[in-house]
C-alpha cells in the first residue's frame, strides 16, 4: 500500500533569539500516521511540533530557516494565513485548557465563529466530535454545565473533540497525557488508535512505552538535532544508531 507524506520538512533551523533550537531538521510526515517524537527535555522536539502549525509565530525574536510543506505548500511562505493552517492543524497541549464555558460551547466556539452554521449543524457537530473523542457518553446529558466541572482526562477529551471540530487533516499532541492519570492516559492513548484511520497525529512524549504502544514511526531528537527517524519497531528493537539505544535503554535522559 502506498503511503503518501502530509508534512515534508526541508533543512529547518528555528532560533528563539539567539538561541538556536532546532539544527538542519529534515523529515516527512506520513498520512494515516502515528508519529512519536522523543528524547530528553529541551531537545526540540515540542518546538518542532509548535513550527507545524505556525504557533511559534506568537513568541517574539523566533526565526525560522528551511521550509515546511504541507501537502506541498510551504506553510511560511508570504501569502499563507497562519489562521487557515491552524484549522488544518490542531494542536493538543500538555495541559487540559478547556474554555471556561459549557461543555458545547466549547466545540461550537471555534466552529461558531467561522461557518455560523444553525442550531442543527452545531448540535451535529457536538455530537460527532464528542462521539470521535470517545467523550459523548459521559456528557451528552450535561452539555449545557461548565466544562471546568469535568475530570482531568474528561478535559483533555474535550479539548481533542474541540480540535477535531474544526475537521483537521492533522493533529498535534504536545505530551497529552503527562498530566493524566493512568486510566485516562489508556483512554486517550486508544483514542489515537481509533483516529489515525481520519487523521494523521504527531505526539510528542516523553513516555517511551506510550510511544511503543501508539506510535506507527519515532523520531528521536537530542540537542535540537534529529538523530534517529524510523519505523517504531525498529527503533526501540534494534536503532542504527548507539546514542538512541543509550537514551530507550535508560542509560541517559
Amino acid at each position: 500500500m502506498e503511503v503518501h507524506t502530509i508534512i515534508d520538512v526541508h533543512n529547518v533551523n528555528f532560533y528563539y533569539g539567539r538561541t538556536k533550537a532546532l539544527t538542519d531538521i529534515t523529515m516527512s510526515f506520513r498520512k494515516n500516521m502515528v508519529t512519536a517524537l522523543i528524547g530528553p527535555s529541551g531537545c526540540g522536539k515540542s518546538t518542532l511540533l509548535r513550527l507545524l502549525n505556525r504557533m511559534n509565530d506568537l513568541i517574539d525574536g523566533t526565526r525560522v530557516e528551511g521550509e515546511i510543506l504541507f501537502e506541498g505548500k510551504d506553510i511560511y511562505a508570504a501569502n499563507v494565513d497562519p489562521v487557515e493552517i491552524r484549522k488544518k492543524i490542531g494542536m493538543v497541549f500538555q495541559k487540559p485548557n478547556p474554555f471556561p464555558k459549557t461543555i458545547y460551547s466549547n466545540i461550537t466556539y471555534g466552529p461558531d465563529l467561522i461557518w455560523s452554521k444553525n442550531k442543527n449543524e452545531l448540535d451535529e457537530l457536538v455530537e460527532n466530535s464528542l462521539k470521535q473523542a470517545v467523550l459523548w457518553d459521559e456528557v451528552k446529558d450535561i452539555l449545557n454545565k461548565s466544562a471546568m466541572t469535568l475530570s482531568g482526562g474528561q478535559q483533555q477529551r474535550l479539548c481533542i473533540a474541540r480540535a477535531l471540530a474544526m475537521k483537521p487533516d492533522i493533529l498535534l499532541m504536545d505530551e497529552p497525557t503527562s498530566a493524566l492519570d493512568p486510566i485516562s492516559t489508556a483512554k486517550i492513548e486508544e483514542l489515537i488508535e481509533e483516529l489515525k484511520k481520519n487523521y494523521t497525529i504527531i505526539i510528542v512524549t516523553h513516555n517511551m512505552q506510550q510511544a511503543a504502544r501508539v506510535s506507527d514511526e519515532t523520531a528521536f531528537f537530542y540537542l535540537g538535532k534529529l538523530i534517529e527517524y524510523d519505523k517504531t519497531e525498529k527503533i526501540f528493537t534494534k536503532p542504527d544508531v548507539r546514542q538512541t539505544e543509550d537514551y530507550i535503554t535508560g542509560r541517559f535522559g
